[in-house]
């Protein structure tokens, strides 16, 4: 059981945002919702008692009937975080279960994909981008490390200096849904990560504590700035109409990367479904059931798995 005032809950929230905002998070919506949590308390607790944290969680993510679980899920994973982060000073210190707010587990959901050819074009038109913060060498390397390690955009441009590890050719992806993990990638992006770093070297001092991807003013890229940046490219290759939310969003990358390495392993005659849990906890999914969506997600896989499926038959009636 935790015991916490609001005060003490205040600076709590407060250093949070503030360690949130240093790995160049803006956090605007997480700050939305706890500042909703905090009226709640005021609301519901004697001002200067103690009052139970987990009691107060549990009250409000359930203070509206009704709502979405999606919804519910998003502010639980904002306390999480918020608790997780109080652990460092309270070893104790009560964290919830994301069975707080159970989802559904199965996904009807389909990605946009995009092709080879259309990542591509892309690549190929972030290294011709001109931004007053934000130039070409490094919106090109966010592509380039979207769709080869299928990283999140947010998991990409939170990497710090100290945590690309160029020897042994893998990212340290820390405190990414819940867990840290290690992603290893080819040698082709290792000689991406070294130019780019060059570049990075004539605008940027070199500090193992700084971020990798760091705009022109020494800062770290905030997500919200990488995703306009991209969505910018998606509709100049006339992938997005102009305005409007349909059409491939900068997420898709991470998609793309999936779909891709499944293709490919089916081409090679793999077994896939031994394989997905290869990709899932190389991509960072709670199981397996986060990553079976790209199975159908293209139909290229499914053409395929046709010629796959016929030139067996064939093979298997030339033995009868």
């Amino acid at each position: 059981m935790t015991q916490i005032t609001q005060e003490q809950l205040t600076q709590d929230i407060a250093k949070f945002l503030a360690f949130k905002r240093a790995l160049g998070h803006p956090y605007a919506r997480g700050e939305t919702m706890l500042n909703s949590f905090q009226r709640f308390i005021r609301e519901s607790a004697e001002p200067l008692a103690p009052f139970r944290l987990e009691s107060m969680v549990s009250a409000w993510l359930s203070r509206i009937e009704g709502r979405k679980p999606v919804t519910v899920a998003l502010e639980l994973g904002v306390l999480r975080q918020l608790c997780r982060y109080r652990r460092r000073s309270d070893p104790h210190g009560f964290v919830p279960g994301r069975e707080w707010a159970p989802q559904p587990t199965e996904s009807h959901f389909l990605p946009y994909v995009l092709s080879q050819a259309q990542v591509r074009g892309l690549i190929d038109a972030a290294g011709e981008h001109h931004g007053q913060n934000l130039g070409g060498a490094m919106l090109r390397t966010l592509l380039l490390i979207l769709y080869c390690t299928g990283l999140r955009l947010g998991e990409a441009v939170r990497l710090q200096l100290d945590d690309v590890d160029l020897e042994r050719s893998l990212f340290v992806v820390r405190e990414s849904k819940g867990k840290t993990r290690l992603v290893p990638f080819g040698d082709d992006l290792a000689q991406v990560l070294k130019d780019y770093l060059i570049v990075r070297a004539s605008f940027a001092p070199r500090d193992d504590e700084g971020p990798l991807l760091a705009r022109k003013s020494g800062d770290a890229l905030p997500p919200g700035v990488a995703s306009e940046a991209i969505r910018r490219l998606l509709r100049k290759q006339g992938l997005k109409p102009a305005r409007g939310r349909v059409g491939p969003r900068p997420y898709d990358l991470h998609h793309a990367f999936a779909v891709h390495r499944l293709t490919d392993w089916y081409r090679q005659g793999l077994d896939i479904h031994a394989r997905l849990s290869w990709l899932s906890a190389y991509m960072g999914h709670d199981n397996v059931l986060g990553t079976e969506v790209y199975l159908h997600a293209t139909a290229e896989l499914m053409v395929v798995a046709s010629q796959r499926f016929e030139a067996r038959f064939r093979q298997a009636g030339r033995a009868g």
